[in-house]
């Protein structure tokens, strides 16, 4: 079951919840997609393997959809938006997020643990980007791992020559975060379904 949302925060963020069939879910998990500008959009096939693996345990999902591009910054603060959103409707709240929404996923959590932004129950990143932008102003995974206070998971694919996801691996490891390598590229051709298993366990007990 599915329902459009419409996210506050003034950047036209729109989203579709997914509820477990006839259950009330106390958790919801909010993800977030992959670059906006290479197609990436809340219909993404790994956003959807995951919220439905999700409702099969009876935790909502959020997906959404970025507002008008902005660098990585705007679409960060959608990301947080949406987070509120559901930490005010659940009794917990957690991040996902797919390549750059991987990135942003992490940087949000890192956020919120500093107070920024609702620090999440917990956050996975399947294949996430390390970076996005440059300067002063890039969206930098790699440096908010060290800033997240939750459970947090890393999902990669060892074949991945799109993203190179190894530093935010490799800081992820040191942190103590579950970590799983997938024999996979970076869409996860024939294994969206795997990947999403291995998240949707990860959240398990965590939300």
């Amino acid at each position: 079951m599915s329902e459009p949302v419409a996210v506050p925060g003034g950047r036209d963020v729109r989203g579709s919840l997914d509820e477990p069939d006839g259950a009330e879910s106390t958790a919801c998990v909010v993800a977030c997609p992959p670059h906006p500008q290479l197609g990436g959009s809340r219909s993404d096939r790994r956003l959807t393997a995951v919220a439905d693996a999700l409702t099969d345990r009876e935790t909502a999902c959020l997906r959404f959809d970025y507002g008008e591009w902005d660098g990585g910054r705007g679409e960060l603060r959608d990301a947080l938006a949406a987070l509120e959103w559901a930490s005010e409707r659940y009794d917990a709240a957690a991040l996902f997020g797919y390549s750059f929404g991987g990135c942003l996923a992490l940087v949000a959590a890192a956020d919120g643990a500093d107070g920024d932004g609702t620090p999440p129950a917990a956050v996975s990143a399947l294949a996430p980007a390390p970076r996005v932008g440059d300067g002063p102003d890039a969206v930098d995974a790699v440096a908010a791992v060290d800033r997240i206070d939750c459970p947090g998971q890393v999902v990669y694919g060892r074949r991945d020559d799109t993203v190179d996801a190894r530093p935010v691996v490799e800081r992820a490891r040191d942190r103590g975060f579950a970590v799983a390598e997938l024999a996979a590229d970076h869409h996860f051709v024939g294994q969206a379904e795997k990947a999403a298993g291995l998240v949707a366990d990860f959240f398990e007990g965590r939300v």
